[in-house]
């Protein structure tokens, strides 16, 4: 086994090791869901009273939210049938969780997903053949009929207790989600966000433009967390957290 094999096999062990730590990732893992707790070094100790998880999936995010924010409320929205059943399955003791299977966008209706071979790579816009050359194994399988709607129409100023995070990992129509968030957006203190410096999905907006709306709004982006980058060492997709700016708060 060469160097590469050993460190690879090493950081999958203390991946499993962490995912084993507590109670909730062991319920968790059990319905074969794993914490995203690569999130958790960036998000530990923040001060969270509700949370909003747009494109929960199988629940990873939330499942690490309940865990680092212990007077949380968590809504988590996710439209396709499969891995919402997921979610379903290892939540049903978690009274601090609220699940809808909605797809969330900037208008209400019904909407046709592009469901990928990775659950988590499906999206409302088509999947281009940049996405399936850098993500091997993301290709679209098929089509899936969900229910969509805006943020501000299913959610209310009273739901989201302050202080309030946003978290949006939607493939794609990120900006799509935050115009329909428009009328609670000054609601949230943080907005994290999975953007992408180069069109994966078809029309999709980019880093710039979700920086820009959001600067617009009166967030700043404040940390770049973990990007993934092509083989030519270039960033093509990033985690941003925003923090609403001072004067707006």
């Amino acid at each position: 086994m060469n160097g590469g094999s050993l460190r690879n096999l090493a950081r999958k062990l203390r991946k499993a090791l962490a995912l084993a730590r507590t109670p909730r990732f062991r319920r968790g893992l059990r319905s074969g869901v794993g914490a995203c707790i690569e999130h958790e070094p960036l998000l530990r100790g923040m001060d969270v009273r509700t949370v909003v998880d747009v494109g929960a999936n199988k629940g990873q995010f939330a499942l690490l939210a309940l865990e680092l924010f212990p007077q949380a409320l968590v809504y988590s929205f996710e439209p396709l049938a499969a891995p919402f059943a997921r979610l379903e399955a290892w939540s049903g003791r978690e009274t601090r969780l609220i699940r809808r299977r909605l797809a969330l966008t900037d208008a209400t209706g019904p909407r046709t997903m592009h469901v990928s071979a990775q659950a988590d790579s499906s999206s409302l816009r088509a999947i281009t053949d940049r996405q399936t050359a850098q993500f091997p194994g993301t290709h679209e399988t098929g089509l899936e009929d969900v229910a969509a709607a805006r943020l501000d129409e299913v959610m209310t100023a009273a739901d989201l207790v302050a202080p309030a995070f946003l978290k949006i990992d939607v493939q794609g129509g990120e900006l799509d989600v935050l115009r329909g968030a428009t009328g609670l957006l000054a609601r949230f203190t943080w907005i994290y966000v999975e953007c992408s410096f180069i069109e994966f999905y078809e029309g999709q907006a980019l880093t710039d433009d979700v920086v820009a709306f959001l600067a617009d709004a009166g967030f700043e982006a404040t940390v770049y967390w973990r990007p993934h980058r092509n083989a030519a060492g270039r960033p093509v997709q990033t985690d941003i957290l925003f923090a609403r700016s001072p004067v707006e708060q």
